[in-house]
C-alpha cells in the first residue's frame, strides 16, 4: 500500500467514526476497510457487545450499500438462507421465480448488497455451508431454477462470538477460509467512557466514571462467568440519572436492573445474580468519596 492509499483509509476512518458516533477502533476499522477495498469476506469475532454490528452497519452505509441482515441460531435452515418455494404458488405458476420466495443471500447476491450474517457460528454447518460458492464463485445453483450469478458490490460480512460461548457451532475449515478475520476486544476504559457518555446522554462526571469502572469489574468477577459489556454501563448510566446518586442503594437498585441480564453467573455459585452484582458494586462504591 503506497502513501495516498494509506491517506485515504486515514481518511474513511475519520469519516466513519464522524459519521456513526464510532469511538476508537481505528486498528479494526482499517483491518475492515483494507478487507473490504481488497473485496475479501469479513468475519468479526468478540464478545458480546464489543460492536460487531455497529461496525458491519457503518461500513455498509459508508459504501453506500443496502444491507440483508441474517440473525443466525441453530434452527437458521438453508432454505431460510437461499429462498424456498411456496407451495400453493407452485401449484398456480410451477416452479418459477413467482413462486420462489426469496432468501436474505439470494436476494443480496442479486442486489449487490452485503449480506450481514449475525452469529454466523450459532447456524447449522449444513447452513453454514450454503455459503461457499457464493462466497468462492459468487454464484449459487437453485434447484428448477438455475444459477444465480452475484452483481458487483455482492459482500459478506459475519460476526461471531468466540467459540468457547455456549451454543456455537465451530465454523468448517473451508468456510474459515474464505473470510478474512479481525478480532474485537473491549475497548480502554477512557474509551468505555467516551462511549456511555455519547450513548446514554449522561454528562454527569461521577455517574459515567463509576458506572463504566462497575462495568468492567464484573469481567474480572471469580463469581461471574460472563461480565458485563459496554451496554451495562449506557443502561446503568442512563437508569441512575433518575435517581438519587448520593445514596448507595440507587447504585445498587440501578445496577442490578442494568446487569443482571448481562451477566451469567458462574457454575457452581449458588447466590442469585442480584447479590452477587450488590457485591461488585459495593467494591467501587466503598473508595467512592462522593457516595
Amino acid at each position: 500500500m503506497n502513501a495516498t492509499e494509506t491517506t485515504n483509509i486515514d481518511e474513511m476512518i475519520k469519516e466513519i467514526q464522524d459519521q456513526f458516533n464510532i469511538v476508537g477502533r481505528e486498528i479494526e476499522l482499517r483491518k475492515s476497510l483494507a478487507a473490504k477495498l481488497a473485496g475479501r469476506h469479513l468475519l468479526l469475532e468478540g464478545d458480546v457487545g464489543v460492536g460487531k454490528t455497529t461496525l458491519a452497519h457503518a461500513i455498509a452505509k459508508y459504501f453506500s450499500q443496502n444491507i440483508e441482515r441474517v440473525d443466525g441460531d441453530e434452527r437458521y435452515s438453508a432454505a431460510r438462507l437461499v429462498g424456498h418455494f411456496d407451495p400453493p404458488m407452485v401449484m398456480q405458476k410451477g416452479y418459477s421465480w413467482e413462486s420462489f420466495v426469496v432468501g436474505p443471500l439470494v436476494s443480496a447476491m442479486q442486489n449487490g448488497s452485503i449480506l450481514f450474517l449475525n452469529e454466523l457460528n450459532r447456524m447449522p454447518e449444513g447452513t453454514q455451508n450454503v455459503l461457499l460458492s457464493a462466497m468462492d464463485e459468487k454464484s449459487i445453483i437453485i434447484p428448477k431454477l438455475g444459477s444465480v450469478i452475484s452483481k458487483d458490490g455482492f459482500y459478506v460480512i459475519s460476526a461471531m462470538n468466540p467459540q468457547e460461548f455456549v451454543a456455537t457451532t465451530p465454523l468448517s475449515e473451508a468456510l474459515k477460509d474464505r473470510f478474512a478475520w479481525v478480532r474485537l476486544e473491549y475497548q480502554d476504559e477512557d474509551e468505555e467512557k467516551q462511549i456511555t457518555r455519547v450513548r446514554s446522554g449522561v454528562d454527569d462526571e461521577d455517574i459515567v466514571r463509576v458506572t463504566v469502572k462497575i462495568t468492567r469489574l464484573t469481567r474480572e468477577w471469580p463469581d461471574l462467568r460472563r461480565g458485563s459489556s459496554i451496554r451495562g454501563a449506557i443502561d446503568y448510566a442512563s437508569i441512575l440519572q433518575f435517581m438519587d446518586k448520593e445514596k448507595k442503594e440507587s447504585w445498587i437498585e440501578a445496577g442490578v436492573m442494568a446487569l443482571a441480564t448481562k451477566v451469567e453467573v458462574e457454575d457452581g455459585i449458588e447466590r442469585r445474580v442480584e447479590d452477587v452484582l450488590k457485591e461488585v458494586i459495593l467494591e467501587i462504591l466503598n473508595d467512592e468519596d462522593f457516595i
